[in-house]
């Protein structure tokens, strides 16, 4: 049954939508490895329209330029591609098939037995999406150690309440770190007088 699970690069205060002049400076080898566990183990991958054009508009000229992201570029043109838009036009780079409702092609891969992970690449307003359905099996983010301040944020305010479990985590050198979270519960029910009790115990 597919998984689905969404990879983003982010800064410390949300934001999702990346400017190079605080990305690529944390772009080393650690980051690198990351990038490519994420990508090694997806099966397809799920991109909203806009990230799925910025790839489109790169990788296959990359694929063709043979340099050394070349054969990365290669992989990403041999994924199945499914994109959420509404256009029915023709995607332009192959293995790319397009997705009108988003929720519904969801529950019909997860019927599918023969496939795994299903990676979301970006693609924010998607990644909001599963997450308000309780349909993102896991949250991957690349945090870097910079403030931002303007762009689009991962969560949005009227999110609501929604409890993560970390399962993994990872700190690089540059400061970036690695965390992976599946949908959770709150540790418990306690109130300020369970935590008034708790710093009691301190003093």
């Amino acid at each position: 049954m597919a998984r689905f699970v969404s990879t983003l690069f982010c800064s410390l205060d949300g934001v999702a939508e990346i400017d190079p002049a605080w990305h690529f400076p944390y772009f080393d080898e650690h980051m690198a490895a990351a990038v490519t566990e994420d990508y090694a183990a997806a099966e397809a991958l799920l991109l909203g329209r806009i990230t799925y054009d910025s790839f489109a508009g790169a990788w296959p000229d990359r694929e063709a330029a043979g340099g050394e992201d070349a054969d990365f570029a290669a992989q990403l043109g041999d994924l199945r591609k499914l994109v959420a838009t509404r256009g029915g036009q023709d995607l332009g780079w192959r293995n790319a098939e397009p997705v009108a409702d988003l929720l519904s092609a969801v529950a019909e891969l997860r019927t599918h037995a023969n496939l795994d992970t299903v990676l979301i690449a970006g693609s924010i307003s998607i990644v909001r999406e599963l997450l308000s359905a309780g349909e993102l099996d896991e949250l991957r983010l690349l945090v870097h150690p910079v403030l931002a301040g303007p762009g689009r944020r991962i969560f949005a305010a009227d999110a609501g309440l929604q409890p993560l479990e970390l399962v993994r985590s990872e700190a690089f050198p540059t400061g970036v770190v690695r965390l992976i979270y599946r949908p959770g519960s709150l540790p418990g029910t306690g109130d300020y007088a369970d935590a008034a009790h708790e710093l009691g115990e301190q003093t």
